[in-house]
């Protein structure tokens, strides 16, 4: 059996991924949700141009009755005419996801949440802590400086109670190139009374966490707690928004870490990756604890997307990859990044048959080992 068609039956486990807006207000409202930076395009300009518009032209327009790759202007018209709930329903169900995990961590007040996204999309939602939300929380009610480490590890560890892993953004707040070791106590303390002075006294204020000290604090805390729940910490690393120095997110800066999280022993997920994904399979391939995924920028780079994917596949053992969409906003997200997913590894290891470098038997274990069966085996979601 081709492997396209073999990925057209998995029921995919979505690795990373966050809520769907409750409402979409307008165009400029919905193209803000398909470009990572947060400012409007130039004037006379628009974020369909570029290939995530033919992505989500690509899939989605056919779902929701238009042509394939309808123009945008046809197409945004008739997302707001069928509506919110409608839309949602009918492309995440189109997208057939078996089971989704969900960073909780990012604007979840106007997102669905995992139960109302397990609804939407007939998959199974579990979620995923992030680690420096949880640790501005703790902060945000200003607590001595020397009760922060205790209280932060007893939140984290609530919050961790029916989660399948934790996610750290530390590539936003510095980069990869932190200490990998463990802070001392008396280090803890100090650099969180450095940070709760930013509070100015006040109850209700999030200051964004940034210090290295309590970065890694935070990390290493996550990592007591993934041991006990034998779970994975994910890291986000490469392609992101503009509040990212990309070149601080390379996964191979982070590889004192991931060695000494292997002694634990702690797997580390890092997400999206490009440009650097090909460091991410390095590193799969020569520690045991290390897996990845392409993550978002499936659907970023449009009709390049089987390289990207080939790349992917050049040096990692297949039992080290995983898929995401990193869906945020629009269930547009949730579908293109599923098929596009689909097409573009069932492309690569049809070639792979073709040339005669694989069997179709091996080409289907390989489908079904990326499509869910590795996240199977280090997430605890069955």
């Amino acid at each position: 059996m081709p492997a396209t068609d073999v990925l057209d039956g998995v029921a995919l486990v979505d690795d990373h991924c966050h809520g769907v807006a409750r409402h979409v207000e307008d165009r400029h409202e919905f193209e803000s949700f398909i470009n990572e930076g947060p400012e409007e395009p130039p004037e006379r300009m628009s974020h369909f141009d570029a290939p995530i518009g033919l992505t989500v032209r690509r899939w989605c327009a056919p779902v929701l009755g238009l042509e394939p790759i309808a123009s945008a202007e046809d197409y945004v018209e008739q997302r707001l005419k069928i509506g919110d709930d409608e839309a949602t329903r009918t492309l995440m169900r189109a997208a057939r996801l078996g089971t989704l995990l969900i960073d909780t961590g990012y604007r979840t007040d106007d997102s669905l949440d995992p139960d109302e996204m397990a609804a939407v999309s007939g998959a199974s939602a579990r979620e995923i802590v992030r680690i420096e939300s949880v640790a501005e929380e703790v902060a945000a009610e200003a607590p001595n400086a020397a009760d922060y480490s205790e209280r932060f590890a007893e939140r984290l560890t609530e919050r961790a109670a029916d989660a399948v892993g934790f996610k750290s953004v530390v590539a936003y707040r510095g980069g990869f190139g932190i200490d990998p070791s463990v802070p001392a106590g008396a280090e803890v303390t100090r650099a969180a009374g450095e940070w709760l002075r930013k509070l100015d006294g006040g109850r209700g204020a999030r200051p964004r966490l940034e210090h290295p000290v309590l970065l890694r604090h935070g990390i290493w805390t996550a990592a007591a707690i993934a041991v006990e729940r034998k779970v994975p910490i994910q890291f986000h690393s490469g392609f992101g928004d503009t509040d990212l120095d990309i070149h601080l997110s390379n996964p191979s800066l982070l590889t004192g870490l991931v060695r000494r999280l292997g002694t634990l022993p702690v797997n580390v997920v890092f997400l999206h990756c490009y440009p650097y994904h090909r460091e991410a399979g390095y590193l799969a391939a020569v520690f045991r604890n290390a897996y990845f995924d392409l993550g978002s920028v499936l659907n970023y780079v449009g009709p390049s997307v089987r390289q990207i994917q080939a790349e992917g596949l050049e040096i990692a053992p297949f039992t080290k990859q995983l898929f995401s969409t990193d869906a945020f906003g629009l269930p547009e997200l949730y579908l293109a990044g599923a098929q596009t997913f689909r097409a573009a590894l069932g492309e690569v290891l049809d070639g792979w048959i073709a040339d005669g470098r694989c069997t179709a038997a091996d080409a289907e274990r390989i489908a079904r080992l990326i499509g869910g069966e590795n996240a199977r085996r280090i997430y605890p979601i069955d």
